[in-house]
């Protein structure tokens, strides 16, 4: 499985404490796409910086090839999506991985693409 930035963003927060569970219980991977996008926020905190590295340090990292490449190019053809979200699913894709996120909605239509939200699914 390999868990979308915005479940890493949550999975910090005090209110996502079923969420942290399920990211142990789970194991899953992250694309490096993640961290920049989890990271690069210009108004992170020294709290939630430490806090997301904390959750990110416990991933194994995924990193994007040629081939990912391709494949975010192929799916940025096919509709309006943004290069990160398209890194990801291409990610997500190329590993044979189903791709969890709290955003299910902005990948339903990427038919190979098994996607999860697991804030709605039970721990």
């Amino acid at each position: 499985m390999l868990i979308d930035t915005n479940l890493i963003i949550y999975s910090v927060h005090p209110d996502y404490r079923q969420l942290r569970h399920w990211l142990v219980k789970q194991s899953p991977v992250c694309s490096v796409i993640s961290r920049v996008e989890s990271l690069g926020y210009h108004r992170l905190s020294d709290a939630d910086r430490q806090s997301i590295e904390a959750v990110l340090d416990r991933l194994d990292i995924l990193y994007p090839t040629v081939e990912t490449f391709e494949k975010a190019i192929h799916l940025r053809q096919k509709r309006n999506i943004s290069l990160g979200d398209a890194l990801i699913a291409a990610t997500a894709l190329e590993h044979r991985r189903v791709l969890a996120t709290a955003n299910i909605e902005d990948f339903l239509w990427i038919t190979d693409l098994t996607v999860i939200n697991p804030l709605e699914t039970p721990a």
